[in-house]
Formats: C-alpha cells, structure tokens, sequence
C-alpha cells in the first residue's frame, strides 16, 4: 500500500512547461507524413520527418493502431425562447454496445454532457430536419443525472439509423484548445486513415500522420501492424484540477482487442510499439485484466481496469500468463475479442508490462497523457519538451510527432 501512497502524492505542477499559443498547431501540415518526428531512443534525441519513421522500427516491431473513428458527437437544439442547447454524445447507456446503439431505429439513451444546461430544466427539445426528402423529427429528453452529466433520450421518426441521424446533423468535435469552429477539412484530418470503428469523440492524434506511403513502407520492412479499439472519451481533455494526482479522477472507455492480436502479442511479446496513448493504456490494461482471471475477482458483465488496479494490486503473474489466462477465457466462452472498461492511468513509477515503445504527439502541461510520458521517459520527458519547444516543433493533436524506445 505504500506505492499506492507516493503515486497518489505526485504533484502535477511537477509536470508543467511553458506552452506558447503559437506553438499550439491550429491546422495540420498538407501532407500528414510531412510533420517532423522527434525520436528518443537510449538517452539520444533525434530528428527528422514522419515519412522515414520506419527506419527507426525494429524488423521484429508489432506496431498496434486504434481504428476507432471519430463521431458527429456534437447536436445542436434550439428552445421556443430561442436559446441555443449543445448536447455533446459521450458514451451510449441503452443499449450500452456502441455498435448496437449506432443502429437503433427509433430510440436511444447516450450519456452526454449539455451546454447551456441552465436553460434546459424541463421538457423536451426537438429539432426538425430533412435526409433525403424525408422529414426526421428528434426529440431529446433528460431522464438522469450523473455528476455533470446526464443521461438524454433521443426519440426519432422515419426509420433511421441513429448513426445516419448524427451524420447528418451533428457537428465532428475537435480539440476545444484549438479555439475555432470545427471546419469542414477537420472532417478527413481529424480522422486516421485507417479509422473504422465509430465511437470516439477525439481521435487516436498519435495516428493522424501515417499514411498509405508509411503503411507500405511498415510492409515492406515485414512491420507488423496490429489493429485495436479504444473508444476516446471527452476527459482525455480534462485538466488536473486537484494538487496531487490522488483527487483527479480517470474517465471510462471502452476497448475491444481479438484474441488473435493476444496470441500473437504471445508468441512475441518484445517489440511491441503502441501508436499514441489510447493504444499504450488499451494493451497496458491487457495484463490487469489476466490477473484478475488468475485472481478469480474477474467481473464477467462489467470488466474494467479501475484506476488505482496497477497500484492497489502485486504484479504477482507472468506477462505470458496474463495473456494466456485472457485467452483461457476466450476460448471456453467461444468469444472472439476480450470487451473491457478501461480507467487505467499510468504515472511516473508504473512498470509497463507490455509496451517496448510509442509513436506520441506532443502533450498539455499538466495533463494525464503528460504523466503517461513521464513513466516512459522519466525525468527525460522534460529534455525532449526542451529540444521541442527549441526546435520549432508544432504541438498539441495537429502538430508533430514523438517516437519513443527503450
């Protein structure tokens, strides 16, 4: 219980650095390959440009992507008085699957956060539209409370899939540091080439810069690419509020990975190089979820790695025995992919299990993603951010990229 003691007392202001505005990238480069690569790689940093980011790789890396595809997250509903009602989709409730939701015809029920919710007390909201010469009529009501959010009903007409209603009607959100309007060129740059799977409502950032002249060359070197889910919530923006680490509470997402990238991760466990942090936190969580089958404290309806799990529990097993317990339990529930809840955070002290390396964009100060580096990197991370902040490199979602290797 002591390591749970010092990793709650980390002091976040010991995790801060001077952002200019104009070092924020409002828009990405043209070219996503084009954006500069900054490398770590046993205490050395490096630089060059994204496009030769496989020169670096080891031939035996498994590169693992979250094709998770950013949604319309963002509706927009106006009262009889006039005012103007944000509803921002974090996470659907009933049904609860994400894929499920997205094809109800008639109604749903989305954990959401409302803007402007003072002037939204009572009664319903409803907003009138045409697809295809067809009148759709959407209604949303608030049927609960959860801390600052609440859980909205939305009612529909006309036979619709609830995917094609906020296609059609919501609006793609992006970083709110961006500071401007979501603008119709975010709607292919917020989103990887390889995005598939609807959910988020932030993109995987670390992803924007491969491209399909990268994926060939990852090919070409016999590069494993391993392919992975992992929902972005809206609280990989949040700030840490609190002075210590302990007062700041992780958000939910949801993370689906096959058991065949399980078998192979293994049959080789080394090498294994995550794209951005959602991937790091998504196969990190992978070995707390085999303990917790070894442990037989496994909750078979609602898997999750809860924050503190790393901190609060011995790493008492074998990364081999992990997976295979994970895969035990596949098999005997004839399942093809492990489904959890994931609140993981991983902070300066934590023992990765599975990850040799990540590709990684540049981090707020005194963000949750930032402590991530740190355990990483160590106190390092501050002479990477140095030469970044010294050498013109562009931050934050749009701007450049990191590679980091033990």
């Amino acid at each position: 219980m002591e390591t749970t003691i010092s990793h709650k007392n980390i002091k976040i202001s010991d995790f801060t650095y001077e952002l200019p505005d104009e070092r924020i990238a409002k828009y990405p480069l043209s070219q996503r390959d084009k954006s500069k690569l900054l490398t770590w790689q046993n205490g050395k940093i490096g630089e060059d440009v994204f496009e030769n980011c496989t020169n670096y790789l080891p031939e035996n890396a498994q590169l693992v992507f979250n094709n998770t595809r950013v949604i319309h997250a963002r509706l927009f509903f106006r009262k009889e008085t006039g005012a103007k009602i944000e509803i921002f989709c974090l996470e659907p409730v009933e049904p609860a699957d994400y894929q499920v939701a997205f094809q109800q015809t008639e109604e749903v029920t989305w954990k959401c956060m409302v803007g402007n919710s003072k002037k939204w007390k009572e009664g319903f909201l409803i907003n009138t539209f045409e697809i295809d010469g067809k009148t759709v009529e959407l209604t949303a009501a608030k049927i609960a409370q959860e801390g600052n959010s609440f859980h909205i009903r939305f009612v529909w007409s006309g036979g619709l899939h609830f995917s094609e209603i906020i296609q059609h009607i919501g609006q793609l959100p992006i970083p709110p540091y961006l500071n401007r309007e979501t603008e119709e060129s975010d709607e292919e740059t917020y989103q990887t080439v390889y995005a598939k799977i609807d959910g988020s409502v932030a993109a995987p950032t670390a992803g924007l810069h491969f491209t399909d002249k990268v994926f060939d060359q990852l090919k070409a070197k016999k590069i494993a690419t391993r392919e992975i889910t992992l929902h972005v919530g809206a609280g990989t923006f949040q700030p840490v509020k609190s002075e210590t680490i302990e007062g700041h509470t992780m958000h939910h997402e949801q993370v689906e990975i096959s058991i065949d990238i399980l078998r192979a991760f293994l049959e080789e466990p080394k090498n294994i190089i995550a794209v951005g942090t959602t991937s790091v936190r998504s196969v990190e969580s992978l070995y707390w979820i085999g303990l917790q089958l070894e442990e037989k404290r496994f909750d078979l309806f609602h898997p999750e790695v809860k924050q503190w799990e790393p901190y609060e529990n011995k790493a008492s097993i074998s990364l081999e025995k992990a997976l295979q317990n994970i895969i035990y339990f596949l098999v005997e529930n004839n399942e093809k992919a492990i489904r959890f809840s994931t609140q993981i955070i991983i902070l300066p002290g934590y023992q990765f299990k599975l990850i040799s390396g990540m590709f990684t964009n540049f981090h707020q100060p005194q963000s949750t993603l930032l402590l991530l580096i740190s355990a990483f990197l160590g106190n390092n991370w501050k002479k990477v951010y140095d030469y970044a902040l010294s050498n013109n490199f562009r931050f934050l979602s749009y701007g450049d990229s990191n590679l980091y290797l033990k």
